[in-house]
């Protein structure tokens, strides 16, 4: 019997704390003035200084931003950190544009976003569109216009804005989360056959640690289509890949140094044959047929690294089908782990191995993992079932969402 008072708990968490709307006038080479939108939506601070990306993309809107605070929110509330979460971004596009037009439109967004950041409110961080070259220039604005030096932006340059290992976090979680679903299994990644949408940082990460653990990624997609290359990717074949994502070249480059390779235009990697599918373009991506298509050729587990990957639709058709689906507020969850090591100013100026690192990392996935079988085991779902990821994950992020809730008052 669900209690009255989560009900009225969830009319509250519904709506955002604080949505920020305004517009970003920008100049481009040319001398010509353009305007975007930019959104900053932080949906709740209940538990902490919020945590969530900035997004720079055509379709970003204020819907797109509340769903995205409201993702993140969950997610942060699910792991064993206190963060609070909101999301943003603006409908600017990067792409085609040169340096020094990224470099003003980034100032003139902090010009109006900065006063609603720091600290002990909300830390931005990376998302479709921004990288560390994005995240350095809204950096630079943002100590300027603040006036100190504090601040805990994700990037590349650890003494400024936070951890050099941020970037992998996410994308190296996701397959410590699969390798934790296996070992139910007593299965390894070893020899299994990966599919992996995306080419931005978390699909190349989750790419590079699939390697390491002996699996085979065959596909990687952008947004004209999708590479297969049935021999599966290696180290140097990676390497290839990265050259050409930096460089914003076509993913069809790739097939004149593998010529067995084939790229298919206007479509989605999900009915080759694979074991493990790795969704980490957008959300949406997989609706109903895309998920008949993973059915039919042989996937199991489904590890969510975009944002809610699957339509209600396809989650169906998978569930039916007894495909195990890792939702991304769990899975995805590895880079609040080095979030919660930014706040810290003294982690701050510490330079983490590489082992370090991953051993952080790996138990920060394990016990997002455990908190999610362990609250969808109290409420009745078997740890086999495909869905007790699912369940687990969602009640265990609101119910500490709601006792923080009820602790604060009418908040």
């Amino acid at each position: 019997m669900i209690s009255s008072r989560y009900i009225h708990i969830l009319e509250r968490l519904l709506e955002p704390e604080r949505t920020i709307i305004f517009r970003v006038p920008w100049v481009d080479d040319k001398g010509e003035t353009h305007v975007n939108r930019g959104f900053r939506v932080q949906f709740s601070q209940v538990l902490g200084p919020c945590r969530g990306g900035l997004r720079f993309h055509p379709s970003m809107n204020l819907s797109v931003a509340k769903f995205l605070g409201f993702e993140q929110t969950m997610k942060n509330a699910l792991s064993p950190y206190k963060l609070g979460g909101a999301g943003g971004g603006s409908d600017f596009d990067p792409r085609g544009k040169s340096e020094n037009e990224i470099m003003r439109f980034c100032q003139s967004f902090m010009d109006e976003l900065y006063r609603y950041l720091g600290p002990d409110q909300d830390l931005p961080a990376e998302d479709t569109g921004v990288g560390p070259r994005e995240m350095g220039f809204l950096f630079g604005q943002y100590r300027r216009l603040a006036g100190h030096f504090q601040g805990n932006f994700t990037g590349p340059k650890i003494f400024w804005s936070g951890s050099s290992l941020r970037t992998e976090a996410t994308g190296y979680g996701l397959v410590f989360f699969a390798r934790l679903i296996l070992l139910e299994m007593n299965k390894e990644l070893k020899g299994l056959r990966c599919v992996i949408s995306g080419t931005g940082k978390i699909a190349l990460h989750v790419l590079e640690k699939l390697l390491s653990c002996g699996a085979i990624p065959i596909t990687v997609s952008d947004s004209k289509g999708y590479l297969l290359d049935e021999d599966g990717f290696d180290y140097v074949k990676f390497s290839l890949l990265r050259d050409i994502k930096s460089q914003q070249r076509s993913l069809r480059d790739y097939i004149k140094s593998y010529p067995r390779a084939r790229y298919f235009e206007d479509s989605k990697p999900w009915n080759e044959r694979c074991d493990i599918a790795f969704p980490c373009a957008s959300q949406n991506e997989i609706g109903q047929p895309e998920a008949l298509g993973l059915v039919n050729s042989g996937c199991r587990i489904l590890i969510e690294g975009s944002n809610m990957p699957c339509t209600s639709q396809a989650i169906d058709v998978l569930r039916k089908a007894k495909v195990l689906v890792a939702p991304a507020k769990a899975a995805g969850a590895g880079g609040i782990a080095v979030g919660e090591l930014e706040l810290n100013h003294e982690y701050n100026l510490m330079q983490w191995s590489p082992e370090d690192f991953e051993t952080k990392l790996q138990d920060s996935m394990k016990q997002t993992y455990e908190r999610s079988l362990k609250h969808a085991n109290d409420y009745g779902f078997l740890k086999d079932s495909p869905e007790a990821l699912v369940h687990g994950g969602n009640i265990c992020a609101f119910l500490n969402l709601a006792q923080a809730m009820t602790d604060q008052g009418c908040v």
